[in-house]
């Protein structure tokens, strides 16, 4: 294929032709000079037109010849949008990775602060290290990508200024003097995705064990984010060890690339937590570990004044020997004074070891060793504090004190050393407490289940319960001694109170009438159903009469239930299945065509247009218009295509029901397919036409283009896709991983497995020899599933013959639909959401093993880029003559139309503001092609034909005068609905029965009031 190198032809051309004869280097000539200007100038205009033939032949040519891949490589990398977007996703991950970078090394000098922080300090550098590689792969896959754009590296960015340790060594050896050569690591290439991402996720847990090697303070964020990503790490080196040896193919570093975001939420993540924990961690695990050597030193302090205390009181009896009341004294006491400098000492220690920075993490230390530094100090303390103590008794006695004294001290000290073994058996039993139920329960918890459990022993329970009545019954008694005063006073005061009640009555009567109410607390405090009652109501002679008094009859309350009841109607008036719903009317009806053309039918300055080919299209795309509004469905339509010879064009509802319109001018209703077993998900029209598949959830039915059900197949699993055969013997029916091959009567004719993929869609290749499928993995080859990111999606190309999988392709966006062209050589991949469709060619290529048999692969084309992201609805389409465009409509009512082999997008109809509705579909009528048309569905039900209107008139009007022939809505209120016109079939399921009418009039709206004749006939079941 010719590209543009024009520029350097003619350059050629320019220096070839300055040899020629006649030029003004060659010998003299009897003509002037002005004549060999025009002559170099005429041939350089002749090279120029030359050059723009072979460029527009290079734009008209097709995918018939086969280009090599190098060439299919630069083919995607033209398009600038795509350059610039590409290049902008990777400047956002390396500045996510520089980011992280940074927080790394505030963290690492933050953490210097802290003991025992060399692990974590080597770690976070390992860590860092680890970023730089994988930025420079990342890197390096971009620059292959979008070489215009991003820029590799040298290989010396990649080592670290800070490797001290390096370059002492270096410095040692001596390898040249004056010049410390660095160390490169010139192995890394894309081949080491994998394993770089597996030793990053190494990395990353490595740097979060370290981190909560610090007992003082634990965030669950980091814990969460670090394993978060460590998961989709080994997912995605896992998925990436299937293509080894691709790596340099675009389509893989396209799936690399797009991994940049993925991984950078991670990374964002894991920064924002880590500079959280900078800020709150490590000055709470700073202020735990002051506290602790506080403490180690204040227990040295009072172990050496214990010391001090020790010696001194020694001096009294060291020299007191010979008995034994005195030899224990003296053996006491210089064990405490040993305990005590044991203590002081050990507390030195375990300040150093807890400041120390390189000391070795916990779990790292033997446990005597960490039982000697932690525990030994206090444990020396209380030994040495209680030897001092029996000591001081024994002392009382050896010396001969009086009985108060030595009775005194005895008692004291007994009672001060008890109160140490409990508190210290207390603590001891905390942590027992602690390390038993895992933090759920304290030891007064514990405690009180012992007591429970103690006190629901069978004698123990007796004895409580008699203690308890015993304890009741003296409770009692106090209490019945306690009422006797005020029981006398109560019976003595008795009288009297009811004389002066009496007499207070007859002096002031007193009448109660309640509080009157606000007329939101009457309307609440009101009972449904009844009038709201005032305080008093009037009564017949004028006079005020209390509320009970007031009496309703029969007919009053009848009458207040039924105002209830209507005023209840008109306040809900929930919108039924009987609600009045939109109808499309004449005045609607014949200005819809001149809103289309100003609003929704506004065509986008196309910037280049390359060859007379894309001119002469983008005319009659911008003539398309609706003009017909079809009312097909009444919910919404999930599937429509048209039959490959023109003639029909087939729907499917979430209503149960498909629909076969007639195409024409107008488009009339032809059978109503019903559906009673379920959602219909998909049509499909076979090759010569005359049948029709519906798919359902567990079912396919096989329809004649006269709405007659040949055959209802039912399958064991649910149906994802339909596709038939070239030959139109046979279709496929895609079952999660496994793709069925059915005949007309639903005999198995062969399966095939796709293992661990699900696939949603398949394609078959015009000599049915391959399958073109799509779809998510349900696992990577290890059986392991992402934590946070995407699942990955592979494009497969699978031998029929073989059963084998030719060829798989990752990407990232959920994929959906495929569409090969009816020549065979491209497919139309569509994604969800606002991933734009994608064109990949399909290439024979010579296996490595054998030199004779040939695989085939996708690579892929070209991405149809809108002008601003959209929410792409349904498959994308071919459509034009030799499937010249590609059509996508958007969820909003957007549709594009691009160029397939330029990818410029050359129509554009946006979406209408009020009344546009949402589409759900789009298909394009291929045998229609003077003018072009194509169908798409609504959320409402509706289905629009889109197509030149007829023009009536003068012919510069830019008016569309409609007749009632071109727009079948044109004279009527509504929509004519399949409902009402046209022959409904049922499948054999439920009845079969063919109900007909006249055909399709046009009627005024009076005539559409008055009767309808229908006829109804019943055919025999079908055979």
């Amino acid at each position: 294929m010719y590209r543009g190198n024009g520029p350097a032809v003619a350059a050629q051309f320019n220096d070839f032709s300055a040899g020629l004869p006649g030029e003004p280097a060659a010998p003299p000539r009897s003509e002037p000079t002005r004549l060999d200007t025009r002559r170099k100038q005429t041939l350089l205009s002749l090279l120029n037109a030359l050059n723009e033939l072979s460029q527009s032949d290079a734009l008209g040519r097709d995918f018939t010849q086969n280009p090599s891949f190098e060439d299919d490589r630069d083919v995607p990398t033209v398009d600038e949008q795509l350059q610039v977007a590409g290049a902008e996703a990777f400047n956002r991950f390396q500045k996510r990775i520089n980011n992280l970078d940074k927080e790394l090394r505030n963290f690492a000098n933050a953490a210097r602060q802290l003991g025992s922080s060399v692990g974590i300090l080597s770690s976070a550098f390992r860590l860092r290290e680890r970023l730089a590689k994988i930025l420079f792969l990342f890197r390096e896959n971009a620059a292959d990508l979008f070489p215009r754009k991003c820029q590799r590296q040298p290989r010396e960015t990649l080592v670290n200024p800070n490797l001290m340790d390096r370059r002492r060594k270096a410095v040692r050896q001596k390898s040249s003097p004056g010049r410390v050569r660095p160390v490169v690591d010139d192995s890394l290439d894309a081949e080491c995705f994998p394993e770089q991402f597996e030793s990053f996720a190494s990395d990353v847990m490595t740097f979060l064990n370290c981190l909560n090697e610090f007992p003082e303070f634990t965030d669950e964020a980091v814990n969460a984010s670090i394993k978060s990503l460590e998961g989709d790490l080994k997912y995605w080196a896992c998925c990436l060890r299937t293509y080894k040896g691709q790596f340099k193919y675009p389509a893989v570093q396209r799936y690399i690339h797009d991994l940049t975001a993925e991984m950078g939420e991670h990374i964002d993540t894991i920064t924002g937590t880590l500079s959280m924990f900078i800020e709150v961690g490590v000055p709470t695990i700073r202020f735990a570990q002051k506290h602790g050597a506080s403490n180690l030193l204040n227990l040295s302090t009072v172990a050496t004044f214990f010391s001090a205390v020790t010696a001194t009181t020694l001096q009294f009896s060291y020299n007191q020997t010979g008995d034994t009341l005195s030899d224990a004294v003296n053996a006491f006491w210089f064990s405490s004074l040993v305990f005590s400098i044991a203590a002081a000492v050990n507390s030195l220690l375990g300040l150093s070891w807890k400041q120390a920075m390189y000391r070795s993490p916990g779990h790292r230390v033997p446990w005597w060793v960490l039982i000697w530094i932690k525990r030994s100090p206090l444990v020396f303390l209380v030994m040495s504090v209680a030897c001092f103590s029996a000591g001081l008794v024994l002392f009382t006695y050896s010396t001969g004190q009086g009985k108060v004294t030595s009775t005194i001290t005895t008692v004291f000290t007994a009672f001060t050393s008890f109160g140490l073994a409990a508190v210290s058996a207390w603590f001891a039993f905390e942590k027992w407490a602690f390390v038993q139920h895992r933090g759920q329960k304290w030891l007064a918890d514990v405690l009180m289940d012992a007591l429970r459990r103690f006190l629901s022993l069978r004698m123990v329970a007796v004895c409580w319960r008699m203690l308890s009545w015993g304890q009741r019954r003296m409770q009692a008694a106090g209490h019945s001694l306690r009422r006797v005063p005020s029981l006398t006073a109560s019976f003595l005061t008795s009288g009297t109170e009811k004389e002066d009640a009496t007499t207070s009555e007859s002096i002031l009567p007193m009448s109660r009438t309640p509080e009157p109410l606000s007329p939101i607390r009457q309307s609440t405090d009101t009972p449904f159903g009844e009038p709201s009652l005032s305080p008093t109501s009037p009564g017949s002679d004028g006079t005020t009469t209390p509320t009970g008094s007031t009496t309703f009859s029969p007919r009053d309350r009848l009458t207040h239930a039924i105002r209830s009841v209507m005023m209840l109607q008109s306040a809900s008036a929930p919108s039924g299945p009987f609600s009045p719903k939109r109808k499309r009317t004449t005045s609607s009806a014949l200005t819809s065509g001149s809103e289309v053309s100003r609003g929704r039918a506004s065509l986008e300055p196309v910037t280049t247009l390359r060859g007379s080919r894309v001119a002469t299209l983008v005319p009659k795309l911008k003539s398309l218009q609706v003009t017909q509004d079809l009312a097909a469905h009444s919910a919404l339509v999930r599937h429509l295509q048209f039959s490959p010879n023109g003639k029909f064009l087939a729907t499917s509802s979430w209503d149960k029901t498909s629909v076969i319109f007639r195409v024409g001018d107008p488009c009339s209703p032809h059978r109503v397919l019903a559906h009673p077993g379920g959602f219909v998900g998909q049509v499909a029209w076979s090759p010569a036409g005359s049948l029709l598949l519906t798919r359902l959830n567990r079912a396919i039915k096989v329809w004649t283009e006269e709405g007659v059900c040949r055959k209802t197949i039912e399958r064991p699993h649910n149906v994802q896709s339909v596709a038939w055969l070239p030959g139109g013997e046979a279709f496929m029916s895609v079952e999660g991983s496994e793709v069925v091959k059915l005949d007309l009567n639903g005999r198995v004719l062969d399966k095939y497995e796709f293992h661990r993929v699900l696939i949603h869609d398949v394609a078959v290749t015009p000599d049915s020899q391959r399958l073109l499928g799509v779809g998510p993995i349900l696992a990577s080859p290890s059986g392991l599933q992402p934590s946070k990111s995407r699942v990955e999606k592979q494009l497969l190309v699978y031998n029929v013959e073989t059963k084998l999988i030719e060829n798989q392709t990752p990407v990232l966006n959920d994929v959906r639909d495929i569409t090969l062209a009816r020549n065979g050589h491209v497919a139309l991949i569509s994604y969800e959401n606002k991933a734009p469709p994608q064109l990949w060619k399909l290439e024979m290529v010579k296996s490595s093993q054998s030199g004779s048999a040939s695989t085939a692969r996708l690579t892929l084309r070209h991405t149809y880029m809108p002008k601003m992201p959209v929410d792409f609805a349904g498959p994308s389409y071919f459509g034009g003559k030799d499937d010249q465009l590609v059509l996508c409509a958007g969820k909003a009512g957007d549709i594009h139309i691009w160029d397939r082999e330029s990818a410029a997008l050359l129509h554009h109809v946006r979406a209408q503001p009020v009344g546009g509705g949402d589409l759900t579909c789009i298909a394009w009528n291929h045998a229609a092609e003077h003018p072009f048309m194509f169908a798409t569905g609504s959320h409402d039900g509706a289905v629009s034909i889109w197509t030149t209107p007829n023009y009536e008139g003068q012919p510069g009007d830019g008016s569309r005068q409609l007749t009632a022939q071109s727009t079948p809505r044109s004279l009527t209120p509504r929509s004519p609905s399949p409902l009402d016109f046209g022959s409904r079939t049922d499948s054999p399921d439920s009845q079969h029965a063919i109900y007909t009418s006249q055909p399709f009039l046009t009627l005024s709206p009076s005539e559409e009031n008055g009767p309808r004749d229908r006829l109804v006939t019943f055919a025999p079941p079908h055979t």
